[in-house]
């Protein structure tokens, strides 16, 4: 059953002496506290306590304080307008919830009865308050209005009045806990209330229930909280929330000119606005639109809440971030019990049960209309947040200063790079001319020194002549060769190389590479060279030209390091990766585990660019990367360290179900780079 009439309306109905008054809730809260302290502090024997409260969020703030009166009688009653949990109950004291229809939901009322003492407080909210403190709030959204609303009312210490609103509330109570009823006879009886209206005796106005003359106090307290509460609560939360919010980005404007790390800035902007808000947990984390998820990096927490941090957060299956992606604007949900956005989405009330979230907060970091991130704030442990504008605003801001902190970082972050790029292609000009001075410099002097020698010395003896000649050619081989790993390893960067993948077998391969090192060394020894292939290796899919070169090139940089007693071993086998792997292991001077990456680098030279026993420019390692990485493969090296010999590893897409058996079409050339491709 409703009731939509007022209380307030049959009180003053029923005693015409009465004079209502206008109050602020700010006057009502610090009254009702009043009363309460009265019951909690004074010797009053069993007190009849009846509290209204127009929705259970207020009701909760209360709720301990109620607890305590509990241990003063057992004759409590708490109504309320109930929202998500408060129902009809005895547990500490007794719980009625009306209906949301009820004249109550507009009402604020507090009794107080015992033997000797009696006040009551019995108000219902201005028609026009409601319109007003909205049309403040457009006016200067940043102002918490709540504590603004007015309230039409009685206030008094009067028995008479006091046991007429107890009356008529009981009467109320009866509706929704008919119960009850035998202990709200109790009452009646004790304290002299009628069940019947028009039967309860009603005290002269004069009369109160103590002797001490309250009326000076009361106006004085009345009159202060009247003239100032307004004009100060407004003018304080005005300048509070400015203040914080002016503090807040000033920590961050001074934490972005401390420093230039996004992981120090983060860090920073979480613990501030965590603890600003006093939020339960607050998160700030990297995120695009596109992203499926996040990882936490930066969190703020209180004691006894959950951590999130280092663990991945959902987007792609999150309602929530698609929204805020969509609308380009923060999300506020004040209860993730009942908001529909939540309910209607498993994924998050199984996320919203886990983390224990119950009211929440997402807002995204903007830079230009490219998203950088979020910002959360979770009340977690059953609290509610009732959102303020001058929460989202604070919040926004610190977003806005957060997203230009990461651009900043990441401007900074690139400048780094380019930096580090340049200083490569600093090093790389500074050893291009280094090495080549060297490696052009010494043939081009010993062929001119022959060709000078045949040309002024018609006479020199065959056998001489024939010496000059053959160094002349070697060295202008040499030549030939550097800069034909110039020239490779440029078309190969610059991917200007056309790739011809065939059918390839592994073996026929290495047997081209040994019959090419072969040649080279003819005049030298060399270590011994093995293969150990697998049987039944599947075809390999390669340009087999260039598939001969990394072998070639492999095998001939082993043999420089490899001592003549020394062994070098090839071996091919498939691996976890449905791929062939290809080593070519030596037993010669190893690799140091710190230069196991940059040997693939341009140029690199163990012993440096101009001291070193072992010929070479430096690119042949590099040149086999870019083949390798053409075909999809990868390739690294191993080493025990110094003296301890080397392995280089290489991978080749196979062809699935397919065996050694037919012959391959590698073509055996001496140089595959034709002066078309430079």
């Amino acid at each position: 059953m409703s009731i939509s009439t007022s209380v307030l309306s049959e009180l003053l109905q029923a005693l015409p002496h009465l004079r209502p008054q206008i109050y602020f809730k700010a006057s009502l809260t610090a009254l009702s506290h009043a009363m309460e302290d009265q019951v909690l502090a004074a010797t009053l024997e069993q007190p009849l306590v009846i509290a209204s409260f127009q929705r259970e969020r207020f009701y909760r703030q209360e709720a301990h304080r109620y607890q305590r009166l509990a241990q003063r009688s057992n004759q409590i009653y708490v109504l309320s307008a109930p929202e998500t949990d408060f129902t009809n109950s005895s547990e500490y004291y007794e719980k009625i919830a009306f209906e949301p229809d009820d004249g109550l939901t507009q009402e604020w009322h507090l009794i107080v009865i015992a033997q000797n003492y009696a006040t009551c407080l019995v108000c219902r909210e201005s028609v026009g308050s409601v319109a007003k403190n909205q049309q403040l709030r457009e006016i200067s959204p940043s102002l918490d209005m709540d504590t603004a609303r007015r309230f039409e009312g009685i206030w008094t210490a009067e028995r008479g009045v006091s046991l007429k609103a107890a009356e008529l509330l009981l009467d109320r109570i009866l509706v929704y806990r008919p119960e009850l009823e035998d202990k709200i006879q109790q009452a009646r009886l004790r304290f002299g209330i009628s069940e019947n209206t028009s039967q309860t005796k009603v005290e002269s106005p004069n009369e109160y229930a103590c002797d001490i003359d309250t009326d000076p106090f009361v106006q004085r307290l009345v009159t202060y909280l009247q003239a100032s509460q307004y004009k100060l609560h407004k003018a304080y939360r005005s300048i509070a929330a400015q203040a914080r919010k002016e503090r807040l980005v000033n920590t961050i404007s001074t934490a972005i000119r401390r420093s230039l790390d996004p992981h120090e800035i983060l860090q920073i902007a979480t613990q501030e606005l965590g603890q600003n808000l006093e939020a339960s947990r607050c998160l700030i984390y990297r995120a695009q639109e596109t992203e499926a998820k996040a990882v936490i990096e930066h969190e703020f927490l209180r004691p006894g809440v959950s951590s999130l941090s280092g663990k991945t957060w959902s987007l792609e299956n999150n309602p929530l971030f698609r929204e805020l992606v969509l609308q380009s604007e923060g999300i506020y949900l004040t209860d993730t019990y009942t908001d529909v956005r939540i309910t209607s989405s498993k994924e998050l009330v199984e996320l919203v049960k886990k983390y224990d979230i119950r009211s929440w907060l997402m807002e995204p970091v903007f830079y230009q209309g490219r998203l950088l991130g979020i910002v959360e704030l979770h009340y977690c442990n059953e609290i509610l947040h009732d959102w303020q504008s001058g929460d989202l605003d604070l919040v926004e801001a610190i977003a806005i200063q957060v997203g230009a902190a990461l651009i900043q970082a990441e401007a900074y972050a690139n400048l780094e790079d380019l930096n580090k790029q340049l200083e490569a292609l600093d090093r790389t000009r500074s050893n291009l001319i280094a090495i080549t001075g060297h490696e052009l410099r010494t043939p081009l002097s010993t062929i001119q020194v022959c060709l000078e020698s045949l040309a002024s010395e018609p006479d020199m003896p065959s056998d001489l002549q024939q010496v000059m000649l053959s160094t002349a050619l070697s060295d202008s081989e040499r030549m030939r060769k550097l800069i034909q790993d110039f020239l490779t390893l440029s078309n190969l960067e610059s991917g200007r190389v056309e790739w011809h993948p065939e059918s390839l077998t592994l073996q026929e391969c290495v047997d081209l590479s040994l019959s090419r090192i072969r040649s080279r060394f003819a005049s030298q020894n060399v270590p011994k060279i093995t293969t150990q292939l697998a049987k039944n290796l599947p075809l390999v899919k390669a340009d087999g030209d260039w598939l001969v070169e990394v072998l070639a090139k492999l095998v001939d940089n082993a043999c420089k390091f490899t001592p003549t007693d020394g062994q070098i071993t090839i071996k091919g086998e498939r691996n976890r990766k449905k791929m062939v792997e290809v080593t070519v292991a030596d037993t010669g001077r190893g690799i140091e585990s710190h230069l196991l990456e940059i040997v693939f680098d341009r140029f690199y030279q163990e012993e440096g660019a101009l001291r070193r026993t072992a010929g070479g420019t430096g690119l042949g390692l590099a040149i086999c990367r870019q083949i390798v990485n053409g075909w999809g493969g990868e390739i690294w090296a191993k080493s025990n360290g110094k003296n301890q010999g080397s392995q280089f590893h290489f991978t080749i897409p196979m062809i699935s179900g397919s065996i050694e058996r037919k012959s391959s079409k590698v073509k055996s050339k001496k140089s595959f780079l034709t002066a078309k491709d430079s």
